[in-house]
């Protein structure tokens, strides 16, 4: 301040200076001619003005708590406020600042505001909204300044209404520590900085625990590990307010970790009140609206007794009693008004009030009674009924007396979670609780608007219960609301709301580890005027609205039988001691457990989804470039498929996210994601997929996203399909069943493996079997191998299709190798038979054109081709693969006189078989070893094309290279069925005409 008063006094010299020079520089006009003299100016007259330093007069106080160093500095910014505070711990910084109204309001309640701010500048990121700035308060926001309000309003002296505003804004952030304790006592620092009158200062302290060690002043890193979140707020010797979110901690350790708190918290007090004593202002004299001792005693007159007469009758409910009440207040306002005592009718609502307080505390502290006839330590009447809402996804309607609530809760995908804009704590939230006080519950008249400071403490009071018993999210990923309705209040709502919460959580099928009860508790006090202590004390267990605001304590406890999962205390009085709130918490204890009896009796595990109305999730894995084609340009085709279907899809790195509002629309959405990207393609799995084009052979199938499939004409129906343009159509959509792979890889479908059986018949490969079986009266050593090759076939069918048994006869037969037509038509013309030979001019065969005959082997290699033969005695299908194992050495010469011998061995055994047609032929018919007369359709380069008759054709092999010139189109043939192919197309030999 020197330093200040010789600035200004050096100022006002240099400027008196000045002002003489000019003077003396001035030119005097006279009558004649004259001529001003010349004066020699110094060089400091021509210099150019410096500005001048300001000092700032700032205060600081430093110190340890949690081995992290806190200060507390005054004096350098908002300098015009009543009382200005910035707190600093490691890189973060927290101003607060108070004010008070400077005329004197009328009214009978302390207006008092706290208002929190987080802006994004202070973690250096610009708001991401349209405006790029900070729009209304957000629910962190709201909350702490509810933090910061509960410890500091009872602190304020009776009878002081005037209205005074709390400011605290974060103006630095480092992520590492949460701002609103922060806050709260920079907050209670201002004010005992301030000339309002307040009876502080106090103490806030958070406390976590980590592997059962208590931790002071936990990082957001170490709150992660840690099983409870204890906010602690104190005076020296009385607790004012508590706020816990635990995981099931029991009552012991919580009062121990009460018990820790509490020293830990007064240390914050010591350096405020140092503070203070350097840069505090004079308290104020406020006026105090105080009712005087002649209006007390003469309204008390008047009222105590009805009123006592009214508390005293337990028949009387809720509104009854208020109105009764309200009668009695109207009669004394007209006595007072015939009277003409306008002091007393200024304070009669405040009056008849405290008279209501008096009578109530003094009848449950000396006779132990309560409004309604309960005693201290019972608990409501109690209502639940889970599933009241059968049309939602949970839903569950609760009460305890007078108060009701109705829970719904509603599942949605994950991108569905709430997204956070705070400088700490995760970005996004899955499970919401949100709470409604409509002006009905109370049978008022009121007007909705936004935000609620109330509702939003309430609710995420019962969302801190809930959370503990909630599962993983890798067990369920779901994004979780519960809407809490209050249908009716009369005292703890918010503790209603977590036990009708906890029942719907379950009627939506809900994995909670257990329920989630709560209830208040309250405390009723007399204090000795002349010390301040407690003299006797009354707990009440489950209060009603009347008895917490005429208490002096608002203690609300929600958990398990295993333990406490949330925890809010409120207090009226300057604070309670600490022995007292310990010892609430054994009634509150034995309280839950009757309320967890009952709601067990109505619903004690989550509901099983039984397809009504219950929500499908399902995850499924893309590459990224799938999920792109998804989305489509600027997310367009996924908003149209949301908007047809009504489903919610969330996209992740490679991940897909679909939920639906029940089975059927998920089913829905699942056959648009599969058109366009596909999925996992498994044997037995059903498709839809659209005919691209038909063959002679088949049709080719675009399903799964794009992917390609061979539909063959064997597996259009169970019925013979002459024509496959009689069945499908180019563009018709089929729901077709994978019925396995090539060994290359390729995809074969079947139609009919989804169509009913009209009659159960065997399939080609079993039919094909049955016929090589021995009759019994013929049995041969060489049908003892046969019959064990039918046995191997059967196993390798069975083992490969045990999942699903409609499509068991597709996998024991050959790999068909798939993959366009355009690639089949190649493969065709580059084997020679690809196009049919144009129509010779019909001959007679001439008698020379015999049919070609095995030979048989003699001489010195009948002992190994004897052998062989018996090596291959069972005649088999072509479509069989045989393997003579990699210990084979047989050269290719003895390999190829293995075919001539299996050859004429399967001959052989079908003249045994051989039969002759009777009547017109048909795929019933037609067996191993029939014989029929069969027309040449087309003669190819290596083999023929035959019409059996009955729309059936076959083929037969050209044994060598110029036989095809032996032949023409239109002749008739002696044939005999000796096999059928993988597709199904008999094989025929020709029989030579006797």
């Amino acid at each position: 301040m020197a330093s200040v008063a010789i600035t200004r006094r050096n100022h006002l010299l240099s400027s008196l200076l000045r002002c003489r020079t000019l003077y003396s520089r001035r030119t005097i006009t006279t009558g004649r001619p004259t001529f001003a003299a010349s004066i020699s100016t110094s060089p400091a007259d021509t210099e150019t003005p410096v500005s001048r330093t300001k000092i700032l007069e700032t205060f600081r106080e430093e110190f340890e708590i949690g081995s992290r160093i806190i200060t507390l500095e005054t004096g350098k910014i908002a300098r015009f406020a009543n009382g200005a505070v910035v707190l600093g711990m490691d890189d973060t910084n927290v101003l607060s600042t108070v004010c008070s109204a400077k005329g004197d309001g009328v009214r009978d309640f302390l207006p008092l505001t706290v208002d929190y701010q987080e802006k994004q500048f202070a973690q250096g990121v610009i708001p991401g909204t349209y405006m790029r700035r900070e729009g209304a308060p957000k629910e962190r926001e709201l909350l702490c300044g509810r933090l910061i309000d509960r410890p500091i309003r009872p602190l304020f002296p009776a009878g002081f209404y005037h209205e005074v505003q709390v400011m605290a804004s974060v103006l630095s952030s480092d992520g590492k520590q949460d701002p609103d304790v922060m806050a709260a006592n920079a907050t209670s620092a201002a004010l005992m900085l301030s000339d309002i009158p307040w009876d502080g200062p106090i103490g806030m302290i958070r406390v976590g625990r980590i592997d059962g060690h208590l931790v002071v002043n936990p990082s957001m890193d170490e709150l992660k590990l840690s099983d409870l979140n204890l906010v602690y707020a104190c005076t020296r010797d009385k607790t004012m307010m508590i706020d816990v979110q635990a995981h099931e901690i029991s009552e012991k350790d919580l009062e121990a970790a009460f018990r820790f708190a509490h020293p830990e918290a007064v240390k914050f007090i010591e350096p405020q009140l140092k503070l203070a004593a350097k840069a505090g202002k004079q308290k104020k004299e406020y006026t105090l609206s105080l009712v005087s001792d002649r209006t007390m005693d003469k309204i008390r007159n008047l009222t105590e007794k009805p009123i006592e007469a009214i508390f005293t009758d337990p028949s009387y409910g809720k509104f009854e009693r208020g109105e009764a009440l309200d009668k009695i207040g109207q009669d004394v306002k007209g006595i007072l008004e015939e009277e003409g005592d306008e002091e007393s009718l200024k304070g009669l609502s405040k009056t008849v009030d405290t008279v209501r307080k008096q009578v109530v505390r003094r009848r449950i502290i000396n006779e132990g009674f309560r409004l309604d006839g309960r005693r201290l330590d019972e608990v409501r009447p109690l209502y639940c009924e889970a599933g009241n809402l059968p049309g939602l996804h949970g839903s569950a309607l609760f009460s305890r007396g007078d108060t009701q609530v109705l829970c719904t809760v509603t599942l949605g995908a994950p991108g569905d979670a709430q997204r956070l804009d705070s400088i700490v704590g995760p970005p996004t939230k899955r499970f919401m609780l949100h709470y409604s006080f409509p002006p009905y519950c109370i049978n008022e008249v009121g007007k909705r608007t936004g935000l609620n400071r109330r509702e939003v403490g309430h609710g995420t009071l019962a969302e801190k219960a809930l959370l503990a018993v909630l599962p993983r999210e890798l067990d369920f990923p779901y994004t979780v609301r519960i809407n809490s309705e209050v249908m009716g209040s009369d005292g703890s709502t918010s503790m209603a709301t977590v036990c009708g919460g906890s029942m719907a959580l379950m009627d939506a099928g809900i994995p909670l580890k257990d329920h989630v009860a709560g209830l208040s508790v309250g405390l009723v006090t007399e204090v000795d005027p002349s010390t301040g202590n407690v003299d006797q004390y009354r707990i009440l267990t489950d209060i009603l609205g009347l008895e917490d605001h005429l208490g002096d304590m608002d203690f609300k406890i929600a958990g398990t039988r295993n333990g406490i999962t949330a925890i809010q205390l409120d207090i009226k009085p300057a604070g309670i001691p600490l022995d007292i709130i310990c010892e609430s918490l054994e009634p509150a204890y034995k309280g839950r457990l009757q309320i967890l009896e009952r709601m067990e009796q109505e619903i004690n595990s989550a509901r099983t989804q039984d397809g009504r109305n219950s929500p499908r999730l399902v995850t499924l894995k893309y590459s990224n470039d799938d999920l792109r084609r998804l989305i489509g340009p600027l997310g367009a085709l996924k908003t149209k498929i949301e908007e047809e279907t009504g489903a919610r899809m969330s996209v992740s790195d490679g991940t897909l996210t679909i939920v639906a509002k029940n089975q059927s629309v998920m089913e829905k959405v699942q056959e648009k994601v599969d058109l366009i990207i596909g999925r996992a393609i498994e044997v037995g799995g059903v498709y839809k997929g659209i005919v691209t084009s038909i063959k002679e052979y088949g049709a080719f199938v675009e399903f799964n996203g794009g992917q390609h499939g061979l539909l063959h004409v064997s597996e259009l129906s169970h019925e013979p399909v002459s024509r496959i343009s009689d069945v499908i159509s180019v563009g018709q959509q089929l729901s077709l069943m994978c019925i396995g792979q090539d060994l290359r890889g390729n995809i074969k479908l079947s139609l009919k493996a989804t169509l009913p059986q009209k009659t159960k018949k065997s399939d080609m490969v079993h039919e094909a079997l049955n016929v090589l079986k021995p009759k019994p009266d013929s049995y041969t050593p060489e049908q003892e191998d046969q019959n064990s090759a039918v046995k191997d076939l059967q196993d390798d069918k069975d083992t490969s299709t045990k999942s699903n048994p409609s499509y068991s006869s597709y996998s024991s037969m050959a790999p068909i190798v798939i993959r366009s037509a355009v690639e089949c038509d190649e493969e065709e013309k580059s084997a020679g038979l690809g196009s049919n030979l144009k129509p010779k001019r019909a001959l007679k065969p001439k008698s020379s054109q015999k049919l070609k005959t095995l030979k048989t082997q003699s001489g010195s290699d009948s002992g190994s081709t004897a052998s062989k033969k018996a090596r291959i005695a069972k005649p088999y299908l072509l479509t069989e693969k045989r393997n003579y194992g990699d210990n084979d050495t047989s050269s290719d010469e003895d390999k190829n006189e293995v075919k001539v011998v299996h050859k004429n061995a399967v001959l052989d055994y079908l003249k045994d078989q051989e039969c002759e047609v009777t009547g017109p032929m048909d795929a019933k018919k037609l067996k191993l070893g029939m014989k029929v007369t069969a027309k040449i359709l087309q003669v190819r380069a290596r083999g023929l094309v035959l019409d059996l008759g009955g729309g059936i054709n076959g083929m037969y092999k050209f044994e060598s290279d110029g036989s095809k010139e032996e032949f023409e189109v239109g002749n008739e043939v002696h044939v005999q069925c000796t096999s059928f192919t993988s597709k199904g197309i008999p094989v025929m030999s020709i029989i030579q005409d006797d």
